[in-house]
């Protein structure tokens, strides 16, 4: 154990080489980064790389052409180049997925359930606003670094208590504590994301009041079954549609100058 915990010491200062705190420029949120970025699309577009060969990709060439048209515009409202970003958007075929994602390095994966369930180019438009949002905004890399800095706590507490016979409930409790805090971190990624993505959605003409309907008809696929607030990784629905609402209204401007352009 002391060994593996001098391993993580060492890994700290070597990534504070790379990065450090740095900055959503967004939000101006301040993050906490143990990761560079290069290495982080580089672990992006290795995962991307096993998704494609282990899921079936969509072959109709109108449903690939109307993903692509919408990513494409939505990825030039980010307004910025990504590092390292070569952007790719791939549809899987799979009618009962409701799920969509990006990872760093530009890559982007719909599923054809929640194709089918959005409808509208402008309900698809703000879900992969938020999945973009998720990459520019280094929520992977922070979640990456938040783990490893939790795993050096973890192996601190180890080293650190001499009571063998209560080291377990010590572990068991600070196993705990990292868990609710990680996932109250999740919990703000996704409503930063939303903040974000739907502005980018909004840049890219499209309708950000969108965000409302499209997660109702999520509530509804549901049935309402969702987990406590504090031991969920996202929001509560109903939060997260009346936060939708509110931001959607002072997009209305920005989504009606690109509309006209």
């Amino acid at each position: 154990m002391k060994r593996f915990l001098l391993t993580l010491l060492a890994l700290v200062p070597l990534a504070g080489l790379f990065t450090g705190c740095t900055t959503v420029q967004e939000t101006g949120r301040s993050q906490v980064m143990l990761i560079s970025p290069s290495a982080e699309s580089q672990m992006g577009l290795q995962a991307f790389s096993q998704i494609k060969q282990e899921e079936k990709i969509l072959k109709d060439p109108a449903v690939n052409a109307r993903i692509q048209r919408i990513g494409t515009r939505i990825a030039a409202a980010v307004g910025r180049e990504l590092p390292d970003a070569k952007w790719e958007f791939v549809v899987f075929d799979a009618p009962d997925t409701l799920n969509a994602f990006a990872l760093p390095g530009g890559k982007v994966g719909f599923y054809t359930g929640l194709i089918n369930l959005a409808e509208s180019d402008d309900e698809i438009a703000v879900v992969m606003g938020h999945e973009i949002a998720h990459v520019t905004s280094r929520h992977g890399g922070e979640r990456y670094s938040q783990n490893l800095l939790a795993a050096i706590g973890g192996a601190a507490v180890a080293i650190g208590t001499k009571d063998d016979k209560n080291k377990e409930l010590y572990l068991l409790a600070y196993g705990a504590g990292s868990t609710l805090t990680t996932l109250a971190y999740s919990r703000s990624h996704e409503t930063e994301a939303d903040a974000v993505g739907l502005r980018f959605a909004a840049k890219a003409g499209y309708d950000p009041r969108a965000a409302v309907t499209f997660w109702r008809k999520m509530a509804a696929k549901s049935g309402g079954g969702e987990p406590l607030k504090w031991l969920s990784t996202h929001p509560p629905t109903g939060e997260r549609i009346a936060n939708l609402q509110r931001l959607a209204v002072p997009l209305m401007p920005v989504y009606e100058a690109a509309k006209a352009r």
